[in-house]
């Protein structure tokens, strides 16, 4: 027991110190770095700047939230006062700023940092001429036990704190006024892991924006099921939603795009939707001489889809993806694009030492490149769904993941 009361004391006054050191060190190594949460990923900005007139909208919705470290009854009404509280962006851990104390009962796995319920409100206006359109909000990871309100509507319950998810807000919002999302997390229950895990909206936020029409949720999977050097074949399904009254017969185009930007295919196909319903497409692609991805030279391509009615643009999304061939052989093991791999690989778990679990993306991107002058190639995700956009940096920095 002296032990552990001497262990305690001493994490007391080091750890602070030592997360201090860290977040100076990393402030300096990252002064040329981007650090605006709403840059980092690529992806998604992509589909925020590269949106057609009456197409799909995804705009962040990290800025601008009112926080408080404590339970509060009502906080789910839009009528509830939350002025006093403190103003921030997500993503926001707000168990890394502590206080460390013997008595947090995350105990030594969970760093001796405080866990319990945490509440964040946000108001904003969609614009009226939004109605007639679905309105969704995404979220990449709220730790843990959240529920989400949509002016006092209760949207659902989400244990899990690692997985994305969303909500659709449509028929509860007031368009052209004030409206009011609320969420409400609780790591009360502890301990709840072997390791650190955060607490709050720890990871990005976005509100997405369609048409009655349009392509569902990670609606686009690509796969290639044949490639070689001299050819390769894209596959490409796309799953529809039609959300309106009526059936539906739209036109699906997909361009493909090479690494250096430039188009080098399209197909188009025709696609019927009933009402209330959702259809399944398959495209196929066949391009010669593909640029192939591996660890060397991560070449990735680009498949943006678009979902036309008539000569009209009414959803569009971007696929980023790399053609390569993986596979595991009994007497080579691990086999890329015909060539033989050795797996050198680390086990990362989601947080960023000081940064806690609110992680920028240019924190990952230093710490891949100093893992990538050690020889790593490989990257297992312990122990949980990471941020999608470190999975998107990993495909472009040319690492191997075990997700």
């Amino acid at each position: 027991m002296l032990f552990v009361k001497l262990q305690m004391k001493t994490a007391q006054s080091i750890f602070p110190a030592m997360l201090a050191l860290f977040a100076v060190l990393q402030s300096n190594n990252l002064q040329a770095a981007d650090l605006s949460r709403q840059s980092d990923s690529p992806r998604r900005n992509e589909m925020e700047t590269g949106a057609v007139a009456d197409a799909r909208l995804t705009k962040s919705f990290d800025a601008g939230w009112n926080f408080l470290k404590a339970d509060a009854t009502g906080a789910e009404q839009n009528n509830f006062d939350d002025s006093a509280w403190r103003k921030l962006d997500v993503p926001h851990d707000w168990s890394i700023a502590g206080p460390f104390a013997e008595t947090n009962k995350a105990g030594g796995a969970g760093a001796w940092l405080p866990s319990g319920i945490a509440w964040y409100r946000k108001t904003f206006s969609p614009p009226k001429t939004d109605s007639g359109r679905r309105v969704f909000i995404e979220f990449d990871g709220v730790m843990q036990n959240s529920d989400v309100w949509i002016n006092g509507f209760h949207l659902g319950h989400r244990p899990f704190g690692y997985v994305s998810f969303s909500y659709e807000l449509t028929d509860h919002l007031n368009f052209g006024g004030d409206n009011v999302l609320a969420v409400r997390a609780d790591t009360s229950e502890q301990p709840a892991s072997r390791w650190y895990a955060g607490a709050g909206i720890y990871r990005h936020v976005r509100l997405v924006v369609t048409d009655p029409v349009h392509i569902a949720e990670n609606g686009v999977f690509v796969t290639t099921p044949e490639v070689s050097a001299r050819q390769a074949t894209i596959q490409i399904q796309t799953t529809l939603m039609n959300q309106s009254d009526a059936p539906r017969k739209v036109t699906v185009q997909t361009s493909l795009l090479a690494p250096d930007g430039k188009s080098v295919a399209t197909v188009k196909s025709e696609c019927a939707v009933e009402k209330s319903a959702s259809a399944d497409l398959k495209q196929k692609i066949v391009i010669a001489t593909p640029s192939l991805w591996d660890l060397d030279h991560p070449k990735l391509y680009r498949a943006v889809s678009k979902i036309l009615d008539g000569n009209n643009v009414i959803d569009d999304t971007t696929t980023t993806f790399g053609i390569r061939e993986a596979k595991f052989t009994s007497d080579q093991g691990f086999v890329l694009n015909g060539e033989k791999i050795m797996l050198k690989g680390v086990c990362v778990h989601h947080e960023g030492s000081a940064f806690g679990a609110a992680v920028p993306l240019a924190v990952w991107e230093l710490r891949l490149t100093e893992l990538r002058k050690l020889g790593v190639n490989a990257i297992r995700t312990a122990h949980n769904p990471p941020a999608p956009e470190f999975l998107d940096l990993c495909d472009r920095m040319g690492f191997l993941v075990m997700d």
